[in-house]
């Protein structure tokens, strides 16, 4: 997965209202060069659309984000998803996770919540609400304590076209989570060659970063 997620390094966060809009959605990334989804479990589409992409497309790498309850965790992988993410460090869901095979990255903002996902194996870490949590400058204060443990983080939260190179610089940073490239606006009105756009404009801009 890690290898994966640094090859594109952005992970798009996808919310769908309808199940529908899965595999047009799907496609429109493909198009635009990104084999990577988050999908959340905010809305009663997630895991159908989940189910659609995974049987559909098998080579996008497909991840179930917003994961709060242990049974989210279960449908998450039942419906296809090979890793999860949550907003932020809840240990019971990380253990659920691991109980059923499900790759996790707990979201962190502060020491204590790295050291705690440390703990429990976690090395891939969701960095939330990144901008308003302190951005670039959190992320090198604790590149200087953590770095030398292998963590890896993905910052979402306020990470755009316009900032995402500050990240991507970032040793600690293996890719960035977004959604202006899927605004939910553009999903619901259909409009699949705009994301496709939008896609390949990130994706530039982030090999550009490196």
């Amino acid at each position: 997965m890690i290898d994966r997620i640094l090859a594109k390094r952005i992970v798009p966060v996808v919310v769908l209202d309808r199940v529908e809009s899965a595999e047009p959605l799907a496609e429109a990334l493909l198009a635009g060069g990104l084999d990577i989804m988050e999908i959340t479990f905010r809305t009663a589409a997630a895991a159908a659309s989940i189910e659609r992409i995974a049987a559909s497309f098998p080579e996008i790498l497909l991840g179930a984000g917003t994961l709060l309850e242990k049974d989210q965790v279960q449908r998450a992988k039942d419906a296809g998803a090979v890793f999860g993410l949550a907003p932020g460090f809840n240990p019971e869901i990380v253990a659920a996770a691991k109980e059923v095979g499900l790759q996790f990255s707990p979201g962190v903002m502060t020491p204590s919540e790295v050291e705690g996902a440390l703990a429990l194996g976690c090395k891939l870490l969701k960095f939330f609400p990144a901008e308003i949590a302190g951005g670039v400058n959190m992320l090198k204060a604790l590149a200087g304590p953590y770095g030398h443990t292998g963590v890896r983080f993905i910052p979402t939260g306020g990470v755009s076209l316009g900032n995402l190179a500050a990240y991507l610089k970032l040793p600690v940073v293996a890719a960035i989570g977004g959604s202006w490239m899927v605004d939910k606006q553009l999903v619901n009105d259909g409009k699949w060659a705009e994301i496709t756009r939008i896609t390949r404009e990130a994706l530039a801009a982030a090999a550009e970063a490196r």
